[in-house]
């Protein structure tokens, strides 16, 4: 038993930790005791492999950074101990709960402290992944104060109501647990906002395309671009993310929130500017990287990485069709579902997909102009299913080299066009709170079908037209609903208070048009 001067004997040490389930940050308490037995350390608790090595790093760390290491049998235990434990995170928390049990930091100094950090074997404290929801998690736990490694600092810093410290070496570790602020403390973040993605103005022409862009951007709409290589594709989608309005802050600390679990740091310096995400994966991607998973620590996938931002599959029909398929519940849901043992992670998935495809394998722009062989062409499209492209809301093709311009001449800026969407934006969400006290729609496109049908209809006669596609099979019932989503997007961009026919037949002719000639 270890006593400390005037203040009741302690007997086992326990200090305060974050760890990660998924994306979503857990509180864990780390005990230690120290008895009488032969030399050594075990790791109870559930923990992964880095976790169990934690026992060689933390004895060399603590030797090589001059403090006392424990001659007798030590027991740290992780808790809760039902729920898995990974990742080097815990190395920092488990010396401190150490110094608690020999008594050299007393419970009292780390009543409302938690510390996260790997250690290297010289005692250098390194960075982890995920800090972002641990410090979130830390917050609502109650913990007034944090230690994380001076790499994480920066990102730590950002969310407001606690205070955060950067620890660089593990003898800087005591002074901070008594109150001495050794470690660097957080600066304040940034305040630099606006996109940075490629302005609009650089593409020149390609009328029908842009509009398609500007109307998918006002209502947040999957949209499905269709041309000959070399038409401006995928110039189009890189240039989405410069005309969607910047991420609030709720939206911000989400999507940094993925970025951090997956160590993203370039990512991060985008969203911390208010750019919403823009994720492009190879056409050879799986399904594992498409919704995330991996053994041990997880990955987060593409469409969580696109969270509040666009997913773009470039040459989607040489995707494969399982991975194809896996986009449907995510577009529907908002989430996506990675299976473990025994569990279930649910990880967030709001995204605007974009996917671009050529005519057919050898890109002619024109059926006459194909060089495939019978077929081929009408097959290399049915690679997107019907139940997939039923939920893209808008298809368009860019125009091939009779719509090509050699002029210098330039285009609306993103600037100019980032405008009119927020006005749009702006204007749908006023019509819905008008509905409801707090509406859980951030666009049109979140609005359910028959809300919109139920109180939000068009003008009759536009009602009619729509009735009379379904009833022709022209459109679906889901493809209704979608068409009068788009419908209101055009209303709300003109400034109008009512989707009419002219709103509702362009609306169907995004919907339904063919790729070879959607919205010619």
């Amino acid at each position: 038993m270890v006593t400390v001067s005037n203040r009741s004997p302690v007997r086992v040490g326990q200090a305060r930790s974050v760890g990660l389930d998924g994306l979503t940050g857990i509180p864990v308490t780390v005990d230690c005791d120290i008895s009488r037995g032969l030399p050594g350390m075990n790791i109870v608790g559930l923990g992964d492999a880095a976790v169990v090595q934690a026992r060689d790093r933390v004895r060399s760390a603590v030797i090589n950074s001059g403090l006392q290491w424990p001659k007798s049998r030590v027991v740290v235990s992780l808790s809760p101990a039902s729920v898995p434990k990974t990742g080097s995170g815990f190395d920092l928390p488990m010396v401190l709960a150490i110094l608690a049990a020999q008594g050299t930091v007393h419970p009292d100094d780390l009543a409302d402290a938690a510390v996260v950090g790997e250690l290297g074997l010289d005692g250098t404290v390194r960075g982890v992944p995920g800090v972002l929801p641990m410090v979130l998690a830390a917050r609502e736990a109650g913990v007034g104060r944090l230690a994380v490694p001076l790499d994480n600092l920066p990102e730590a810093a950002r969310v407001p109501g606690i205070r955060v410290s950067g620890l660089s070496h593990l003898g800087q570790l005591t002074d901070w647990a008594v109150g001495q602020e050794t470690g660097a403390t957080a600066p304040e973040p940034p305040t630099t906002s606006g996109a940075t993605a490629p302005d609009l103005c650089e593409l020149t022409g390609q009328p029908v395309a842009r509009r398609a862009l500007e109307t998918a951007a006002a209502g947040g709409h999957h949209l499905w671009l269709s041309g000959a290589p070399g038409t401006g594709k995928s110039m189009l989608a890189e240039r989405l993310p410069g005309i969607l309005p910047p991420l609030d802050d709720e939206e911000q600390l989400e999507a940094a929130a993925v970025h951090s679990v997956a160590a993203e740091k370039g990512d991060l310096a985008g969203i911390w500017r208010r750019t919403r995400p823009f994720v492009s994966p190879h056409p050879s991607l799986t399904l594992p990287a498409l919704t995330g998973g991996g053994s041990g620590r997880l990955r987060p996938g593409a469409v969580s990485l696109a969270h509040h931002g666009v997913l773009f599959l470039d040459e989607a029909p040489e995707v494969s069709r399982a991975v194809l398929e896996g986009l449907r519940v995510p577009m529907e849901r908002g989430t996506v579902s990675v299976e473990r043992v025994r569990r279930t992670l649910v990880l967030p998935a709001r995204f605007q997909l974009v996917i671009a495809s050529n005519p057919c394998p050898c890109g002619a722009d024109e059926p006459a102009e194909c060089l495939c062989r019978g077929g081929v062409r009408d097959r290399y499209l049915q690679r997107i299913s019907g139940p997939l492209r039923d939920r893209i809301d808008i298809i368009a093709t860019t125009g091939g080299h009779r719509a090509a311009t050699v002029t210098g001449e330039t285009g609306e800026s993103s600037a100019v066009v980032r405008d009119r969407v927020t006005a749009a934006r702006d204007r749908a969400v006023s019509r819905w709170r008008g509905r409801v006290d707090d509406p859980p729609w951030r666009s049109t496109a979140d609005v359910p079908g028959p809300v919109l049908r139920r109180e939000f209809p068009a003008e009759d006669a536009a009602m009619l037209v729509l009735e009379d596609q379904l009833r022709r099979g022209v459109l679906s019932q889901r493809g209704v609903d979608r068409s009068l989503r788009v419908a209101w997007t055009l209303t709300d961009l003109a400034g109008k208070d009512r989707p009419r026919v002219g709103d509702v037949m362009d609306a169907v002719d995004m919907f339904t048009g063919t790729v070879e000639g959607a919205g010619q």
